[in-house]
């Protein structure tokens, strides 16, 4: 693709999903099983409005069934995918319409909460639209009447799947074919936030009223080493803290604890509830504030607000006086829980603990080992 996109003053080349390629490679498929002609390049019309003409590769023509494959371009975006092929097979069927199933090396649904229901292939729902439209389009251009059953596959998938969040959400046995636009655009925070939604989506489809949220790996492992608790269970929120709020108060959760390291949760404490440095980085000063309103000398404010860590800084808290680093620490919890209410709406409960992999637990709210005891 040549569309590119600025982001932080960056230029980045889009791509296209899973969901264009097999949408393509079904469109080719059934163009050379209907008019038993090769086809070299097909075009698309993605959701986005883009039109995408792609190479076909591997083709492979019978006279009952056509199989072809469209490799994965996923610009500048660090998509898993990326690279890979995806290939499908059109043939005849006694049903009629256009029937779509997953073939090796695309995940089957396990578990209920996902775009498709549990027992269908992982080819979400707009790739499915994408994918019927096109074959549609052209048994149309040749007056096809049949029916035609399209399998999508991926060989590489199986093995893809598994840096993927599919595991987690038991999707089993291959990648899943996505996209909602059939572009992909680089670093998405869209595509981020929409990736918790789908794993809190399916935790309160299995039933689940309460839910463990922690930023990323070092909660995780927490979880894990101090805590005894699975880290699987906890849904990882990343820097959108705010946002995986609101998911889970629009799916109607009523608790929420959320466990992360200080280096994160202290900027809740100014009301940061994007935590990513390019929205800000106040720890510091946040440190320095509230070791100043327990009356902080000036000359340790001055040192807090020249660490680089927080970790520093609650040493250096720590050795001028225990009693100000956890008076000031508590006043951190306090704030950071105040604005975790206030996002949270009265519909939900959130409680909070904070720690560092040095110090342990270094601050949590009054309800919070209550909330940790239903994990």
């Amino acid at each position: 693709m040549n569309e590119f996109i600025i982001q932080n003053g960056k230029k980045l080349r889009l791509g296209y999903t899973t969901g264009s390629c097999a949408a393509a490679a079904s469109k080719a498929a059934a163009y050379m099983l209907l008019s038993s002609r090769r086809k070299e390049s097909i075009t698309i019309e993605t959701p986005k409005g883009i039109t995408l003409t792609l190479d076909v590769l591997d083709i492979k023509m019978g006279e009952n069934a056509v199989s072809c494959a469209i490799k994965k371009d996923a610009g500048d975006d660090p998509d898993i995918t990326d690279g890979a092929l995806i290939y499908a097979e059109v043939r005849y069927s006694d049903v009629s319409g256009v029937t779509i199933d997953g073939g090796f090396g695309i995940g089957l649904v396990t578990k209920p909460g996902l775009d498709q229901p549990v027992g269908n292939a992982a080819i979400n729902s707009v790739p499915r639209m994408m994918i019927t439209e096109n074959v549609e389009e052209v048994a149309r251009l040749f007056d096809c009447a049949r029916g035609l059953a399209v399998t999508i596959s991926c060989p590489a998938g199986e093995e893809l799947a598994k840096k993927t969040f599919n595991p987690r959400l038991g999707i089993v046995g291959g990648i899943s074919v996505l996209g909602t636009t059939g572009i992909v655009e680089p670093m998405s925070e869209k595509a981020l936030v929409e990736t918790i939604r789908t794993e809190l989506t399916q935790k309160r489809a299995l039933g689940h009223e309460n839910v463990l949220l922690t930023p990323g790996n070092y909660g995780a492992e927490f979880i894990r080493s101090s805590l005894g608790i699975d880290p699987e269970t906890a849904v990882q929120t990343s820097n959108f803290i705010g946002d995986s709020l609101d998911i889970c108060r629009e799916l109607g959760f009523k608790k929420a604890l959320l466990i992360g390291h200080i280096g994160k949760l202290v900027k809740l404490a100014g009301n940061m509830l994007n935590t990513h440095s390019k929205y800000g980085d106040c720890r510091m000063e946040i440190l320095a504030a509230h070791a100043g309103k327990e009356d902080a000398p000036a000359k340790l404010i001055g040192k807090i607000l020249g660490c680089v860590a927080c970790d520093e800084a609650v040493r250096l808290m720590r050795e001028a006086d225990p009693a100000l680093e956890k008076h000031a620490l508590e006043s951190v919890t306090k704030k950071a829980h105040e604005n975790l209410i206030h996002r949270a709406g009265e519909e939900m409960k959130i409680e909070m603990i904070m720690f560092s992999k040095e110090y342990g637990i270094l601050g949590e709210t009054k309800n919070a080992r209550e909330f940790l005891k239903e994990f």
